[in-house]
């Protein structure tokens, strides 16, 4: 797909269009120069997109694609009349069918975040990334009993990222407690985690690739050596495997992913299943 524009067009933050127009788009084998328009909430901003999406279709050679979470109909249909561009309208494919099928008028709030300031969910996610940043490598052993997830793991395993996604996303009290070499003397877990099994989740990752990631903080330390990964990988995995925790390898796996098998294997009491 050379020369092709895709934008995303949003009355609000533009995320949900984004998220979905990026896992279409992953279906195909294919680059292209994305574009994010949010906030496009009047008239006048719907004209301004038109004439920017129909521009680059003309310097590409190629129509763009258009993926659009407006709800404001008007400003729809501005965009609907002039863009030139082939047009995903993910509310209207989605929303207009349930309506029919619930026998219900959808309220046609712009964004999940418009009432943010009014919303309880929202207000737990702020919370819960305070507290995993607090409780972000093992900073503070407060409060271990009001998270709902503890990761463990070798230094640079990925639980600081995954922590933090389980917050912004979830909501979740997510904290992270590394395995140091005192822990491996040990052979044994931290004793502040002792009290908390049932809320362990194990992080693990292949020695070569920890090396790699290692060294890009301190390069030619022992602590990046691929010997030293090594040893800390296997005293950490066997640990896990002593204690009865849950783990998997960060390897291969996304975020999404990790965040996803920690809670099928967690399943933390405030969400719902």
């Amino acid at each position: 797909m050379p020369n092709r524009t895709v934008f995303f067009i949003s009355d609000g933050t533009g995320i949900t269009a984004e998220t979905f127009g990026n896992a279409i788009l992953a279906q195909f084998e294919t680059k292209s120069h994305h574009v994010r328009l949010p906030f496009v909430d009047s008239v006048d901003k719907a004209h301004q997109a038109v004439r920017q999406i129909n521009h680059a279709g003309l310097v590409d050679g190629n129509r763009p694609i258009v993926f659009t979470t407006l709800v404001n109909m008007e400003v729809l249909k501005v965009i609907t009349d002039g863009c030139l561009g082939l047009l995903l309208d993910m509310f209207g494919t989605f929303v207009h069918p349930l309506e029919t099928e619930l026998k219900l008028k959808s309220n046609h709030r712009i964004g999940r975040f418009s009432d943010a300031s009014k919303s309880k969910e929202y207000q737990s996610r702020i919370e819960a990334i305070n507290f995993s940043l607090a409780h972000d490598d093992g900073q503070s052993h407060r409060d271990l009993a009001h998270s709902d997830v503890i990761l463990v793991g070798v230094s640079r395993s990925g639980k600081t990222p995954t922590s933090l996604y389980l917050a912004m996303q979830y909501g979740l009290k997510a904290s992270n407690y590394p395995l140091i070499p005192e822990d491996f003397e040990r052979r044994h877990l931290p004793p502040a985690l002792k009290a908390h099994q049932n809320k362990l989740f194990g992080l693990t990752i292949q020695p070569e690739r920890l090396s790699e990631i290692r060294n890009e903080r301190r390069p030619n330390s022992k602590y990046a050596s691929l010997a030293n990964c090594r040893m800390e990988v296997s005293e950490a995995e066997a640990m896990m495997r002593r204690s009865g925790i849950r783990w998997l390898s960060t390897t291969t796996k996304s975020i999404e992913e990790i965040a996803t098998t920690i809670l099928q294997e967690i399943r933390p009491e405030r969400l719902a299943y």
